[in-house]
């Protein structure tokens, strides 16, 4: 019960934290009214920042998913072309995260991290489709446990956030629902794959690293 109410927080969330602490000290020598809107605030970034343990089903003929949120396009794409695999069909899954979500990351299948590739951009609305094209984002190609095929997984900064935190190195393996990084405020994170049947649908909210994404 503790956990639930006062969960860990990422440390990235550190910084903020203490800054709006501070702040929030401040102000309430000199407006209460004020003080108390920073209080709300910092409660926000408290939670926003939580990291929670997650507990997925270590069963790699599913794919979890990388980010909490809503499931907002599920559709059939070209791979993305930074990875050159723009000649390559996928179905792509979209998870829009909002602010009050978790930001926390997570790798949908046990594999290897082949390829890490970060590109910066714009900070579009993350939920329009374009987003994809052309915000900052970081890519992981990853090379799933029995070797026979590679997922990607795309993290997308959005509207008001402005930094990607990747957590993880090229040629590292890693288990099923393992972070990988967040984004701070507000974003998207897509996941590409083949193979395998769709479970999830558009509208359907989603946690990272438990709710069940595709299946072979």
């Amino acid at each position: 019960m503790f956990n639930t109410i006062f969960p860990k927080i990422h440390k990235e969330g550190y910084k903020f934290l203490a800054i709006s602490i501070l702040t929030t000290f401040v102000v309430l020598f000199f407006s209460k009214f004020l003080g108390l809107i920073l209080i709300l605030v910092t409660v926000w970034i408290y939670y926003f920042f939580r990291d929670p343990d997650r507990y997925s089903i270590n069963e790699d003929k599913f794919l979890v998913s990388p980010a909490d949120g809503l499931i907002t396009d599920i559709s059939e794409r070209s791979g993305p072309e930074e990875l050159r695999l723009e000649n390559t069909t996928f179905t792509r899954v979209s998870v829009f995260m909002n602010v009050f979500n978790c930001h926390v990351n997570r790798i949908p299948t046990s594999g290897k991290i082949e390829e890490i590739y970060y590109k910066p951009g714009k900070f579009l609305n993350a939920s329009l489709d374009k987003a994809s094209e052309e915000n900052e984002r970081n890519y992981f190609k990853v090379k799933t446990s029995n070797g026979n095929e590679e997922i990607i997984i795309v993290q997308i900064a959005g509207l008001i956030a402005r930094r990607i935190v990747c957590e993880v190195e090229q040629g590292q393996d890693l288990k099923q629902g393992e972070r990988i990084g967040m984004i701070r405020f507000g974003s998207r994170v897509d996941i590409y794959f083949k193979n395998k049947k769709v479970l999830a649908k558009i509208g359907q909210n989603v946690v990272a690293g438990e709710s069940l994404i595709a299946s072979e």
